[in-house]
């Protein structure tokens, strides 16, 4: 059976935050944050920003259109006929994905207080995690971070069906502001197989562990399968930053993580040719990692 209980970690935790996280990746590949200093009336700010942009007619959001698969609007389809999302692609550029929704005041103020709590966040959890594997140093400085805003169109007809499929994710580390009122997401437990409900909390954020974390981790963290099921036929939103990796240079595991009885898995890796791999061999599972091995076992 799926085990129960999968990680809730209090970020105000003075004394062991690192330890703990480190080991929420290594056994889980997910973990749920409380504590974690983004202002719960900011999240629900954010939520109906997503909702109101993402509420727009087709004609407007088509300006976020970009031409790499998992970027700018993706607008349901007959894979996913559930499933629509926008996406600021870097969160630097976030004028821009404004200017191209015509964005008004407000909505703009509220996207540029959240990117900044949200990716202040991640860079917390960057530093402690460092701490965590026995290294010192700002993990995700100068990392390139995306924002993603779902929804799922959910009725009667789509109940037992999945708003997305299982998958991993092509990213160090995902946090997700999920809705607080409809559940839907599910882990795979990597010890038993089976899926294990992550279900909302509200005022929480949830983590991710994706497969260049365990690249970067020569192995050790959870790149976790996860899918998403229709429950109930309710519209279910949800807001994601995706701490996708470095600008510039490629991934690969610290020397201090390296030894004889944890040899080199995985080459360096950069960041667009993975997620171009993982594309186009359908390789969505983690399984695209098996072709950056090292020859060396």
């Amino acid at each position: 059976m799926a085990r129960d209980g999968i990680p809730v970690i209090d970020m105000r935790k003075v004394e062991g935050l690192g330890a703990e996280l480190v080991k929420a990746c290594v056994e889980w590949g997910c973990f749920r944050m409380v504590n974690h200093g983004v202002p719960v009336e900011l999240m629900a700010e954010m939520k109906a920003v997503a909702a109101s942009l993402l509420d727009l007619p087709e004609e407007i959001k088509q300006r976020a259109v970009y031409t790499e698969q998992g970027k700018g609007y993706i607008k349901r389809n007959q894979g996913s006929p559930f499933f629509e999302s926008l996406s600021i692609d870097d969160v630097t550029l976030s004028d821009e994905f404004c200017d191209n929704l015509d964005a008004s005041p407000h909505q703009r103020e509220v996207i540029y207080k959240y990117i900044k709590a949200i990716r202040d966040l991640a860079g917390l959890l960057g530093r402690k995690l460092m701490e965590g594997s026995g290294l010192a140093g700002d993990l995700f400085d100068g990392w390139c971070c995306q924002i993603r805003m779902n929804k799922y169109h959910y009725c009667p007809e789509s109940v037992g069906l999945a708003g997305v499929g299982m998958h991993s994710d092509p990213t160090f580390l995902t946090i997700l502001q999920d809705d607080e009122n409809v559940n839907g997401l599910q882990v795979v437990d990597k010890y038993s197989g089976e899926f294990a409900p992550f279900d909302p909390v509200p005022g929480s954020l949830a983590v991710n562990v994706g497969d260049i974390a365990k690249a970067w981790s020569n192995g050790r963290f959870c790149s976790v399968q996860h899918r998403v099921r229709c429950f109930e036929p309710k519209t279910r939103y949800s807001i994601v930053l995706f701490v996708l990796g470095p600008n510039g240079t490629k991934v690969e595991a610290p020397s201090e993580l390296v030894d004889s009885e944890h040899p080199r898995l995985y080459v360096p890796i950069d960041i667009k040719e993975y997620r171009h791999v993982r594309t186009t061999k359908r390789l969505h599972k983690g399984d695209a990692l098996d072709l950056f091995r090292t020859t060396t076992t």
